[in-house]
């Protein structure tokens, strides 16, 4: 059995709650879920971080989670809305390293709370960031074109 315990779920070695897979992805339920039907999205591929994932999988992963979230209104959950959260690294809160996609139901009224530092954003500099951003992009650009 692998020691991820996500590719263990994927490769059927290791117990899940599952709701939805194909050839690209296993959806399962988060065994500590923050709301009922919270689902988890993964890759069949390893690839512990976001960067290591191939653009392939991850509009996989993306499809089935959009898929999924449709799939929660219409059930006798009649979610009002989602959250699709994708946690890549220990900094952005990513504790099993195995790309994965959380599918949170949501419903009008509900307690959840999404970091509250989301609440107070603040502009910082947006002319230098995006130059930096686009800085970066070149550099992929150059890395993938040698």
């Amino acid at each position: 059995m692998s020691s991820c315990v996500f590719c263990a779920i994927a490769e059927g070695g290791a117990p899940a709650s599952r709701v939805y897979e194909d050839d690209d992805v296993v959806a399962f339920l988060d065994i500590r879920p923050i709301a009922r039907g919270h689902t988890l999205v993964v890759p069949r591929i390893h690839a512990a971080r976001l960067e290591d994932l191939d653009p392939a999988s991850g509009a996989a992963v993306f499809r089935a989670g959009q898929r999924i979230a449709r799939a929660m209104s219409r059930s006798e959950l009649a979610t009002d809305g989602t959250n699709l959260v994708l946690n890549d690294g220990r900094a952005a809160f990513q504790t099993v390293f195995h790309t994965h996609l959380h599918v949170l139901p949501r419903w009008t009224g509900d307690r959840v709370r999404m970091g509250i530092g989301l609440l107070r954003r603040r502009p910082h500099d947006p002319e230098t960031t995006a130059a930096l951003i686009r800085a970066g992009l070149d550099r992929l650009t150059s890395e993938e074109h040698p």
